[in-house]
């Protein structure tokens, strides 16, 4: 009896824990992905087990058909670690090395001034340039059929961007050059060795390189969305993404994916951590990319995701290695998204481990000797100052973010996962920081002190003398605005609050850009000095 009750009591236990991830599950993705628009799928899985799936928006708007877990999907460059590891089951075969020229494979890629490893095309650290940005790289090639060997020519001729081994630098061609390797070694095409190797062994049965012509049952329409409006995907032939992105698939088949990399159904474990681990360059630099991962955490957890991106398709898969755990976010639209905020949040349910910042207000003289400029490792230099009583965090010339405090030397950036942590010195002066957020670690050192951003107030009458269209040459028409006493500073659509700080002097309200005006002999105002990162002068229109 005692057993039965405790066994009971278990029951419940674990059924009131599931229901309130699932409770957390809705509230973290409710509102996220429009109802009667682009569909999206969210999916969860531990192991065998679904601990969270769910379906939004529409498969086809046309059609009106309602989006469902089971839909297949593009996956863009995600298709980059299947690749990765046909590699590596190759090389665990003895049919390569790592280590090996690409050139003792493909004999007709031209020598480069330094040799060119497979474990560098699979880093991104071999310096051959990304064929998707060449000016070759047309509308009407887009529509093109190319076989393997014509992609590689597309971009053989053209010199390394560096050194191997020395920088990273993502570039879908080493993934195209992976994909030809596989070919040349195992004397069939990738979709074939693609199929063979990994989607029938695991159960993939929904899994595809993709075709225009295949009809593939469950198959989504692909959309893009601009100024809120959507329209179908242009069309692209799946022969160019090849290996670095044409595959498709279900939410369901990834989760076997997971599963069977976790099972070592396709590799060694020790093959496996190692292809989950940020390679490390020359230098000694961490990388934060695997082979076909991208490295991070969560809630100090490792993991590994990627980002895939292909014609009306925005893919985002996620794993923590160590918990078997894996979500996949799959939408039918490639509008911009940033996907790694929600993902890391559902997550962290799933540890049992919420991201939960609570804020606490500090006054301006608090905040004050968080100010300087900072030198972030591998990052370049960043400026934190006060405005407004808020402590903004920014890189020259680019967008202001909010430092919020959470207490004692901690502070998390508005709208992301980052935190904050200052170091300080044995005189109990700050002289650093170091980042911890869903991707790799990061450091800085103080260079110099800043003092906070002045401000001055205008009338409206001095505010109005500045306003009128102004010409950049080159450049667009600039048009400074007054509405409801603030003064803004605009390019088409683009809108940004001007601050005064001196006289004729402004800076951007959330971007780092000063403003500067320029008066004749008769104090009217003839042109205006835009500075952010370089200057750029405008000439007030009559």
């Amino acid at each position: 009896m005692a057993l039965l009750c405790l066994i009971f009591s278990f029951l419940i236990a674990t059924t009131t824990f599931a229901q309130t991830n699932q409770q957390q599950f809705d509230s973290l993705t409710n509102g996220q992905f429009p109802k009667d628009g682009a569909g999206a799928v969210v999916y969860i899985s531990k192991g065998d087990q679904v601990l969270y799936k769910k379906a939004f928006g529409k498969a086809n708007i046309e059609l009106d058909v309602d989006m469902t877990p089971e839909h297949i999907f593009r996956l863009g460059s995600v298709t980059k670690q299947f690749t990765a590891t046909l590699i590596l089951m190759l090389a665990e075969q003895g049919k390569l090395s790592l280590q090996d020229d690409i050139r003792k494979y493909l004999s007709d890629f031209p020598q480069k001034q330094k040799v060119i490893t497979i474990e560098a095309l699979l880093t991104h650290t071999s310096g051959v340039i990304n064929y998707t940005g060449l000016p070759s790289f047309t509308e009407e090639l887009k529509r093109k059929d190319l076989s393997p060997k014509q992609l590689v020519d597309l971009f053989a001729a053209e010199p390394l961007e560096y050194e191997p081994g020395t920088d990273y630098k993502y570039s879908n061609s080493g993934y195209i050059l992976l994909g030809y390797i596989i070919e040349k070694i195992t004397g069939k095409a990738y979709v074939e060795c693609i199929d063979e190797t990994i989607f029938k062994p695991l159960g993939m049965n929904h899994s595809y390189y993709d075709s225009p012509t295949k009809i593939i049952p469950g198959r989504v329409a692909g959309y893009v969305q601009r100024n809120g409006v959507y329209r179908n995907a242009d069309y692209l032939s799946m022969t160019l993404p090849y290996a670095a992105g044409s595959l498709m698939s279900t939410a369901g088949d990834l989760q076997k994916w997971y599963n069977g990399l976790h099972d070592g159904k396709l590799i060694k474990p020790d093959i496996l951590r190692k292809a989950l681990t940020s390679f490390k360059l020359s230098s000694g630099r961490l990388t934060g990319y695997g082979y076909g991962w991208e490295t991070g955490n969560v809630q100090g957890r490792p993991s590994v995701k990627h980002i895939g991106v292909v014609n009306g398709f925005f893919t985002y898969l996620a794993y923590l290695p160590q918990e078997n755990i894996s979500i996949s976010i799959l939408r039918n639209c490639d509008s911009p998204y940033d996907p790694d905020i929600l993902t890391s949040k559902l997550l962290a349910v799933t540890l049992g481990k919420p991201y939960d910042y609570s804020p606490v207000i500090l006054k301006p003289a608090e905040l004050e000797p968080f100010q300087g400029l900072y030198n972030v490792k591998n990052g370049g230099k960043y400026s934190v100052r006060l405005q407004d009583g808020n402590l903004m965090y920014y890189y020259p010339g680019g967008p202001k973010t909010r430092l919020v405090p959470l207490g004692k030397d901690q502070f998390v950036l508005e709208n992301s996962l980052n935190m904050f942590k200052f170091t300080r010195d044995k005189k109990r002066k700050v002289n650093g920081f170091t980042i911890i957020g869903t991707g790799m670690s990061g450091a800085a050192v103080l260079e110099k002190g800043l003092g906070a951003q002045p401000k001055i107030m205008l009338s409206l009458k001095q505010l109005q003398a500045y306003t009128g269209k102004y010409q950049f040459n080159p450049g667009p028409m600039f048009e400074v605005v007054l509405d409801n006493h603030i003064l803004y500073g605009q390019v088409g659509n683009d809108r940004k609050e001007l601050v005064a700080f001196d006289r004729h002097k402004f800076y951007a309200r959330d971007l780092d850009a000063v403003i500067v005006f320029k008066m004749d002999i008769k104090g009217k105002v003839v042109s205006l000095t835009k500075t952010q990162n370089s200057d750029m002068v405008a000439t007030k229109l009559l």
